[in-house]
């Protein structure tokens, strides 16, 4: 009998919303950046987002997903959100407030529904490839579904 697969939250989310999605598997037994796993996955890099959390200035967490090869531009995101300002958390931090470890977060399914930003440019893509919720797991879906899945909108946050 062959091993079961197992799903990770944001995968169970996907499938209850009935929302189409392909999980690309690569090894990683720690954090890895999103270039490499791009590089791993022979994807190109401008289709693979990262999550990124931030703290607004209102003590609140905003949820940002960029592009892995970009920066995000903290003025951009503190607006897009209607902060005064916004900054990163500390990485030790990640699980506590997502419910994810770090290299394995997705905007799907984090502890609460927090505010949920993506890049504009994944409007120009057919499919974008984001974390599936766990290192080693990338899921690959229409950036339409994406956003309905994790209740996000579109802004320009990357630093030009």
């Amino acid at each position: 009998m062959a091993k079961k697969e197992p799903k990770t939250n944001a995968m169970r989310i996907l499938e209850r919303e009935k929302i189409p999605f392909e999980i690309h598997r690569y090894e990683c037994k720690e954090f890895t950046d999103g270039i490499a796993i791009a590089d791993m996955l022979s994807q190109p890099h401008e289709k693979v987002f990262k999550t990124l959390v931030t703290e607004g200035k209102s003590k609140d967490y905003f949820v940002f997903v960029i592009p892995i090869a970009q920066e995000l531009d903290l003025k951009k995101a503190a607006r897009a959100v209607g902060e005064k300002s916004v900054q990163m958390i500390h990485v030790k931090d990640i699980n506590k407030i997502t419910g994810y470890i770090r290299g394995g977060c997705t905007a799907i399914g984090m502890k609460k529904d927090y505010q949920t930003v993506v890049d504009e440019s994944v409007k120009d893509l057919e499919t974008v490839i984001v974390s599936g919720g766990k290192r080693g797991i990338q899921a690959e879906l229409k950036p339409e579904d994406y956003l309905r899945a994790c209740k996000g909108t579109t802004a320009d946050l990357v630093k030009k």
